[in-house]
């Protein structure tokens, strides 16, 4: 079975047409794409890299990754987006970027250690096993490379905040983009890594400030938070 929400690739398809209007339902993340791009590339070395990019839905991270001189492979089970992907890497002219439909489980099996780099932000908190995807990245990463994750953290203010402040009062995504439920509290997310045989090595969170609208990160993790990785060598 595809370790994905039929629900959940059906709603991002039906969006896809706007991924890359910087004011549109993806606004959030163009604004937040420098800080998780410059925190990536402060970690791991992005020239020269092989990255992939899982989830990478409309392609806003794989490009930017790809500008910095890495080579990106981004993957997603949702084909408009990713079609929408291809286009626009076509339009601005980036090279060292390709993409392809298929289930990170099914490159793992194709692909063990073939990456220097993988990411995978913003989109756990979507499919119905997280573990799964958390050990294929650990699969695909080759050693001593670094897997990066980010999601949702599971409490009171997180469900106030990005379900309840983000869809339904301050209409930054649309309404339903996230369940509660699959929300992920940090140490979770940390025995998932391990279990999978990758260490942790980093934390940062990720803060927004409804009246200055502006983002930024921080050592607080109870809302939005990113991980850093590495695979022993």
């Amino acid at each position: 079975m595809v370790n994905a929400d039929p629900q959940e690739l059906s709603k991002f398809g039906e969006l896809a047409h706007r991924w890359w209007d910087a004011e549109g339902e993806f606004r959030p993340l163009h604004q937040i794409n420098p800080l998780r791009l410059d925190w990536i590339a402060g970690l791991a070395k992005l020239p020269a890299a092989e990255v992939l990019d899982v989830g990478c839905g409309g392609g806003i991270l794989a490009e930017s990754m790809a500008r910095r001189q890495a080579t990106v492979l981004g993957i997603d089970l949702s084909v408009k987006p990713l079609k929408v992907a291809q286009l626009h890497a076509l339009e601005a002219g980036v090279e060292n970027l390709s993409y392809r439909e298929v289930a990170v489980e099914v490159l793992a099996e194709e692909r063990p250690a073939s990456f220097d780099i993988v990411t995978c932000m913003e989109m756990l908190e979507h499919v119905p096993d997280p573990a799964s995807v958390v050990r294929a990245c650990a699969t695909l990463v080759k050693p001593g490379g670094r897997v990066f994750f980010s999601t949702l953290n599971r409490n009171l203010k997180s469900f106030l905040f990005a379900i309840v402040g983000a869809e339904h009062v301050l209409k930054l995504l649309p309404k339903g983009t996230h369940e509660y439920a699959r929300f992920l509290k940090p140490s979770e997310l940390s025995a998932f890594a391990r279990e999978a045989g990758l260490e942790v090595s980093a934390f940062k969170g990720m803060e927004y400030n409804p009246f200055t609208q502006r983002y930024w990160l921080s050592a607080r993790t109870d809302v939005n938070y990113l991980m850093a990785c590495r695979k022993p060598a």
